[in-house]
């Protein structure tokens, strides 16, 4: 959510939560390790063990890590089937295979030609395995330098939700509440919460009496305390009460307490995917998604204080860039070339 991707501009890959880790301190190799040939084993498992320690000192996230170590783990696997054992011996050829090769989805089935999304997700695990790899001295090869550049298509400029869209969504949203958390999500979503905020917005945070609510933030957002509308002071008033007789342990107000925080990310996105089928917005040519929303609050917020700074301070954005962008405002003066 935000312009934030910090990109590997050699290789086109990003990390799962779009931060660029900074690898260990380069060692100097032994002389052992200069001459003995490695095997793609054993740096797997001593690189895995790098990022075990990225996470423990909070430079990594946990859903990060699982990423790159089942990428370097299926390339392992993948080496093994070629006849590659060496780190040394896998090349540029055999990552594009590897990028290529077919995978399962979430139940199981296998995906014969992967995405594009996918090969980016695969290339950004093997291009930190080999960072790291280099660090520590296991290896000074670089088989991702000629490697095939991945295809990315241009980002979709979105969905233009109207008012009476907006409208049409909190009709929708309403079925079943407050024992169901649709209204909840889509009232925080028009609050400015993003999807890993919302997942982690507790009872605790909400302040019916000052109608607003605090959130702690997320990796590419900032904390902040937004004002609520009435009709969200409304249905997350509801959804507070029905939650009362919780534990507080377990009074996250739309999202299991006890998922991974990824996992309740992903369930907010299937709450509002929920609301987009029941009222019937989404079509064959048309996607309409959280960040919708997010971009009709930026619109208005614009509208309504006539300041980017504002729409950027409430959508917990630190970038003006990444806030003209959500609101549909380009706000600096394309050169003659052509280009912003």
């Amino acid at each position: 959510m935000s312009s934030r991707k910090a990109r590997n501009t050699a290789h086109g890959s990003v990390p799962a939560d779009g931060r660029t880790h900074r690898p260990p301190a380069k060692q100097t190799p032994t002389k052992r390790t200069a001459r003995a040939a490695v095997t793609l084993r054993s740096a797997v498992v001593q690189v895995s063990r790098a990022w075990s320690h990225e996470v423990d000192t909070g430079l990594m996230s946990p859903q990060t890590a699982k990423l790159y170590t089942r990428a370097a783990e299926e390339l392992l696997v993948f080496g093994k089937a070629h006849g590659i054992t060496l780190i040394d011996e896998v090349t540029a050829d055999l990552v594009t295979a590897f990028d290529r090769a077919p995978g399962h989805d979430r139940h199981g089935n296998i995906i014969v030609t992967p995405e594009d999304g996918t090969r980016r997700q695969r290339r950004s695990g093997i291009a930190s395995f080999y960072t790291y790899a280099r660090a520590l001295g296991l290896t000074q090869c670089v088989p991702l330098v000629d490697a095939e550049r991945i295809h990315r298509s241009p980002r979709k400029a979105g969905a233009g939700l109207s008012i009476e869209e907006i409208e049409l969504l909190k009709f929708h949203s309403e079925r079943g509440m407050p024992a169901t958390r649709n209204a909840a999500v889509l009232a925080l979503l028009l609050t400015g919460l993003h999807s890993a905020e919302i997942a982690a917005s507790g009872t605790t945070d909400l302040n019916l009496d000052a109608g607003e609510i605090t959130t702690r933030g997320a990796t590419y957002t900032e904390a902040r305390t937004c004002p609520l509308s009435d009709w969200a002071r409304y249905v997350l008033g509801l959804r507070l009460t029905h939650l009362a007789g919780k534990p507080p342990e377990q009074r996250l107000l739309v999202a299991n307490p006890r998922s991974a925080a990824h996992v309740a990310q992903a369930s907010v996105g299937s709450a509002f995917g929920e609301i987009v089928r029941r009222c019937g917005l989404s079509t064959t040519t048309r996607k309409v998604e959280p960040r919708d929303v997010t971009r009709f609050l930026a619109r208005q917020i614009l509208r309504e204080s006539g300041s980017l700074s504002e729409v950027a301070r409430r959508l917990g954005l630190s970038s003006l860039d990444s806030a003209a962008g959500l609101a549909g405002l380009q706000w600096k003066t394309p050169r003659a070339g052509g280009t912003a």
